[in-house]
């Protein structure tokens, strides 16, 4: 296998072989948006038939697997990830332009959660409650659900793969994985990496498609008999469409969308290292994550001295960094323009009017904002570029109002040298995960949260995809 061969056709997977259609779809380098990456297969009706077959055949014997097995596979999975995933590096830089640090994350974070998920199966356990009828008993036991589908993004498609279908396999389900059309083929080679662990035929695989089949595949999948819960990881545009399929199937569905992440300043903070921690929250990998900063509220007594640090600090992520969806710059530069146009000021301006739109492809400038207010789209709308807006308040309350101002409820973070007021404001805020004197940009395969309001609900998690089941009997 080359990664650079225009020709190259990226297969599906069902029941361990590749699967290859006769319709594909171009993938382009984000990088050079006129430059063909290689081309991917795209799912038909019968793809989703044939996946649908592998799954649920494979199902009985998968559930019947002793955990130990299961916990056996997930731990070579691992060791697969740490020492064998060069190939899916290399990939990922090229099919998502993902710098070194973020293929490290994403590298680095997806093993150690999947060494996690075969740490915690050894927790699977069922109870004996007391029941009032005489002469008998009752257990509860906790059972697989059957065929899991895992909706998966492209903007960390390494992790959230794995997060997206091992707890669920790691339980006794099988899966089918629909990848995203931006990164056909790193889920190719990360499926089949997870694969070569040993997983019998048909309890993972791996469908595509392109973006014009999307709403029909996604229908198709969701409305099939055999998929008992789904899994879905994207903007909450998306997964609101996903939750209405849900509902007309009456499928369970865990959900993780999108965010407005707040970062509160207060007054005594360290200044350099509060811009450096917000500026990686904003800019890494061009804010292109669910997590990312995108409302910075700074105490006005620092506000000046902290735009100054915020600027320098973001030297580290260049000028301007590439976006991967191709639609990304219009919306993103639509939204910055919208705001300056009604009295927002971009503060590194120069950079934004020396910035070539028309020759810079998917890139976007790193950019700044002041005067953002509710009137506005930016203030309300996921930015998902390079961009984080500054908002300056005298009192706490006015920082909290701010923060819980959004439909949003994913990741907070509050910064302050008093341990009590930090905690107090964190306690206030709408939101799953808060940092103290941290990113918002910051995840453990450890600590398993999930969103509020429209940032979703539900957890992937263990017990997400197991049934308990009431047996009672005479003893």
């Amino acid at each position: 296998m080359t990664l650079s061969d225009p020709t190259y056709i990226t297969p599906f997977i069902v029941n361990n072989k590749p699967y290859t259609t006769t319709k594909t779809f171009t993938v382009r380098n984000p990088s050079s948006p006129t430059t063909t990456l290689w081309k991917a297969s795209s799912a038909t009706l019968e793809c989703v038939e044939e996946a649908t077959k592998a799954a649920t055949a494979a199902f009985p014997k998968w559930a019947a697997t002793k955990i130990v097995k299961r916990q056996q596979l997930l731990h070579k999975v691992a060791d697969i990830l740490d020492n064998e995933g060069s190939e899916l590096r290399e990939c990922l830089e090229i099919e998502t332009a993902a710098n070194g640090p973020w293929v490290d994350f994403n590298m680095s974070t997806a093993a150690e959660l999947t060494r996690r998920v075969a740490g915690e199966l050894a927790g699977i356990e069922g109870s004996v409650p007391d029941v009032q009828a005489p002469g008998r008993a009752a257990m509860i036991v906790k059972e697989p659900l059957g065929v899991v589908l895992a909706i998966i993004p492209w903007n960390a498609p390494i992790v959230l793969l794995v997060r997206g279908i091992l707890y669920a396999v790691g339980a006794g389900n099988t899966v089918i994985i629909k990848s995203s059309e931006l990164s056909p083929r790193t889920h190719f080679i990360l499926t089949s990496l997870i694969i070569s662990a040993g997983f019998p035929p048909g309890v993972i695989n791996l469908i595509g498609h392109c973006r014009e089949d999307a709403a029909e595949i996604t229908e198709a999948l969701i409305s099939q008999r055999a998929i008992r819960k789904v899994s879905f990881t994207g903007s909450a545009a998306i997964g609101k469409r996903i939750a209405a399929l849900c509902g007309e199937h009456l499928k369970p569905v865990v959900m993780e969308l999108g965010g407005k992440s707040p970062l509160i300043l207060f007054e005594d903070v360290n200044i350099e290292e509060a811009a450096a921690s917000s500026a990686f929250g904003a800019l890494a990998y061009a804010g292109q994550v669910c997590m990312s900063t995108d409302k910075i509220i700074v105490h006005s007594s620092i506000a000046d001295a902290f735009e100054k640090a915020f600027l320098a600090a973001s030297a580290m992520f260049g000028t301007s960094q590439t976006l991967l969806h191709p639609d990304a710059p219009r919306r993103v530069k639509e939204l910055v323009d919208s705001a300056a146009a009604a009295g927002a000021k971009i503060v590194n301006q120069e950079a934004y009017d020396s910035f070539n739109f028309e020759s810079g492809g998917n890139s976007f400038p790193n950019l700044l904002l002041r005067g953002v207010t509710d009137k506005m789209d930016l203030y309300h709308q996921e930015s998902f570029g390079p961009i984080a807006s500054l908002f300056v308040v005298d009192d706490e309350e006015e920082a909290i109002r701010i923060a819980n101002d959004t439909v949003y409820g994913l990741v907070g973070s509050v910064w302050s040298k008093d341990l009590r007021r930090a905690l107090r404001v964190a306690k206030k805020l709408q939101t799953g995960l808060i940092t103290i004197n941290g990113a918002t940009l910051s995840w453990e395969a450890q600590l398993q949260f999930h969103g509020v309001k429209d940032s979703g609900f539900g957890r992937d998690s263990l017990d997400s995809y197991l049934t308990p089941k009431v047996i009672t009997y005479d003893i």
